[in-house]
Parts: C-alpha cells; structure tokens; sequence
C-alpha cells in the first residue's frame, strides 16, 4: 500500500497503528477519531522516520494536551540540561516537545532528542537554518530553507511551526499599526527580516506547495505559526493579528485538500475578556483545525509569575475549543528555564488542561477529582497523594510540618473540619 498520512488514511477509511493507539487512550470508537482526522479537526503528529514515536491525538473531543518548549541557544548550550528538561516533562506526562534550539550543533541535539523522546516533537525549522547561518539571516536562500526543512523531516520531526501567513502584505499592514511590541515572534521576526532585506514574498508562502509536498513525503504536521500574534495586551485582537489568521484559514484548506495535517498557533498576551471570543473566531476562520495557543498571558504586568498567568488564560482558551497549551515557565521573558522552572510550567499547564477537560465535561475527566475528593473525606494522605497532578509537592508540604494528630494537618489540628465530623457521625445516636 502507498504510504499515506493520517489524514489521508482516514479518509480512504484505513485504520492505522496511530490511530488505534490513540482512540484506545481516548477512550472513543475509532471510527469517531477517524471522522476527526479526515475533516481535520483532529490531528496526529507521527513523522514516519520517528522510530521511538507514542502517538497522541489533538484536537476537538479530545483531552487537552501540553507541550514544553526546550533547547540549546547560544548563551546555554549544554545537551545534557537540556535532554535532563526532557525526561521531566515525559515523567510528568507531557504530551509533546518542541525543541527551539537555535546555535550550536542542532542538528546533534535534534538527533540525541528523537532518539529518546516518545513524545511528538515539534521544531522551528528557520531557527536552525539562521543558526547554520551565523545568525544573519538575510543569507540565506529559499533553497537553504527548505532544505533545512527535509533536514528535519529525514531526523523525524513530527510537527513543523512554520510562519507561513506573515505575508509581505501583512508586513505592510504591521508597518501601519499602533503595536507596542511589533512583532514578538522570533520565526516571524527572521522572516520579516529576510522579506525586507531581499524584497520578495515570505517564500514558505510563495513556494506553499514545495512545503505540502515535504509534509506528504513524511507526513509531517503543519503548525502554521502566527509570526503576528500579540506580544502584550495592548497589541491582542488588532488587524495584524486577525489578518494573518484569515491567511492561515486560506493556507489551512490548501493543505487539507492535498491530505497534510494541519494545526494552528495563537495569541500569546490576552486580556481574558478576549480570550473565548479569540478562540471562536480562529475556529471560524480556520474550518475548526486543532488550536495551538501560548497561555494566553492575560497580563503583562507579572513576570517571574507568567505560568500562573498563561494557566489562567490557557485553561480559558481550552474551556472555549483550544486543544493545544504551550507552557509557559515563571522564567518566561527572563531567561532560559531550570529544571525547576520548568516543573513548575508543566504543573501550571496540567492544572489548566485538567481543569478545562472538565468544563468541556469530556468522559471521565472528573474521575481523577472524585476519587481525590473521596481520599481527602477519608483522611487518605497517601491516596490525596497518589491522585494528586504533581504528587511530590503535597508530600513536601506535608513532610515538612508534622501535625500532632497524625490524621490532621497543622493548619487546623484537632480542629479539622473533616476530623470533627468524621468523629460526629461516629457518636450520632441510631435513629428510632
């Protein structure tokens, strides 16, 4: 049989390995994630070179699924922090990565990351080739572009962002605007560059179908960036923004009619009154192609603290249709995060998935609080523990400060609601 990526299997009706695996962790029919795949409005990310690969689905009906951003850079080039960064997050039940590496040896590090890593791994493809580019962007040929795309399609990338919609139109309509922060996007800002340093068309826009037929060769997943998205409140929901996302409609429906998987990326800073609206009409443009958002951030005013706001706005964004959180660690805008930093991102997210899971009201998504609510009732710590998102941290919390009735803790002691009611019942008289 000719190979054929999800999308197209699902729509000739063909079951693959990827697909059973995903519906039996789901817990829907296959022939439900099917009907997701062909209309598009369900993805799975499975480069056919990534050996290591356990699929995950994302996408409408699905549970929300995380990402962790990682990677050598200049200033931090140490492989082995940063493969540590990934046996965290695939610990801790993430559900893909995306490596961001940007000097150096990428290409070592891309290699050492797919061998290892079960999860699906995303990349930006421009990083690397300004990286082999001295960082001078203005360098580089289309053909140097691409072939840093196939580059990473052969090593078995899973999913590509690529700034495809930031058209030499869009820049004019960016030159036009009253943004504060312009363009955040580092793909988006390398393409900026290179368009106007050379004059000519954002080429992963005027040689779209070159990158469709990389995408159908491995079936490698479209993650069409938004090289416009907002870098501050001030800058949300302004027409940068939302032209780019009808261009990213446009691009999406071309990919689908060729069979290419297809994700969307949104906003990063939002205030949360635009959040849902945001999501709805990037649902609307873009025919319900899965939506892949940072946070949002829903203020600029916190840093040290942006994985408590992006949870608020990620779990926002989910509870309205977003499938995809990328997280966001307190060292967000600072540096590059630590282990710990990153821990604490990963938790920030899962509380935010967690919790819009069960606003959605998807199967079985309260189980988990039910079962930790009914530990609780009965005094249960290692149980608390053991339901509990990141269980090590209640533990800690508990080890540190030994309460002088085992089945309480020091907060309230003797005095625990749930002690004292427990004891109540007990001592309630049978009714007559």
């Amino acid at each position: 049989m000719p190979f054929m990526t999800q999308m197209q299997a699902a729509r000739k009706g063909v079951l693959t390995p990827q697909m059973q695996a995903v519906a039996t962790k789901e817990a829907i029919k296959p022939e439900d994630l099917m009907a997701l795949l062909a209309a598009g409005t369900a993805v799975i990310p499975c480069n056919r070179n990534h050996a290591t690969l356990d699929p995950q689905g994302i996408g409408a009906g699905l549970r929300t699924k995380i990402n962790v951003n990682l990677g050598v850079s200049s200033d931090c080039a140490d492989f082995e922090t940063e493969l540590a960064k990934v046996r965290l997050a695939i610990g801790m039940g993430v559900e893909a990565v995306m490596d961001l590496s940007c000097a150096g040896d990428t290409r070592a590090f891309r290699r050492r990351l797919l061998a290892e890593c079960p999860a699906p791994v995303g990349t930006v493809p421009v990083y690397d080739a300004v990286a082999k580019a001295d960082s001078d962007v203005t360098k580089l040929s289309v053909d140097d572009l691409f072939d840093t795309v196939r580059a990473h399609a052969e090593d078995g990338v899973d999913f590509l962002t690529i700034h495809a919609g930031l058209t030499t139109a869009a820049a004019q309509r960016l030159d036009k605007s009253d943004r504060i922060m312009s363009i955040v996007s580092r793909g988006g800002s390398l393409l900026f560059a290179w368009m106007r340093h050379n004059g000519k068309e954002n080429p992963f826009y005027e040689h779209y179908d070159r990158l469709l037929d990389l995408c159908l060769e491995y079936d490698l997943t479209l993650s069409l960036g938004d090289g416009c998205r907002p870098g501050c409140l001030h800058d949300a929901t302004d027409g940068p923004q939302v032209d780019e996302l009808i261009t990213l409609g446009e691009l999406t429906r071309q990919a689908w009619e060729r069979g290419v998987q297809v994700m969307i990326e949104g906003p990063g800073h939002m205030a949360i009154d635009e959040i849902a609206p945001n999501v709805t009409f990037q649902k609307r443009l873009c025919s319900g192609a899965p939506f892949y958002v940072l946070g949002p951030l829903v203020t600029d005013a916190a840093p040290g603290y942006d994985h408590i706001t992006s949870a608020i706005g990620g779990a926002i964004a989910a509870t309205a249709g977003a499938d995809f959180l990328c997280y966001v660690t307190p060292a967000e805008h600072l540096r590059l995060p630590t282990l710990d930093d990153v821990r604490e991102g990963i938790v920030a997210s899962k509380i935010a998935a967690h919790a819009a899971d069960i606003a959605k009201g998807l199967p079985g998504a309260r189980k988990r609080d039910d079962d930790l609510a009914r530990a609780r009732a009965a005094m249960d710590w290692e149980g608390t523990f053991a339901l509990a998102l990141d269980p090590e941290k209640p533990r800690a919390y508990r080890e540190s400060s030994k309460p002088a009735q085992e089945d309480t803790c020091t907060m309230c002691g003797k005095l625990c609601a749930v002690r004292t009611m427990k004891e109540a019942s007990k001592a309630r008289k049978p009714e007559e």
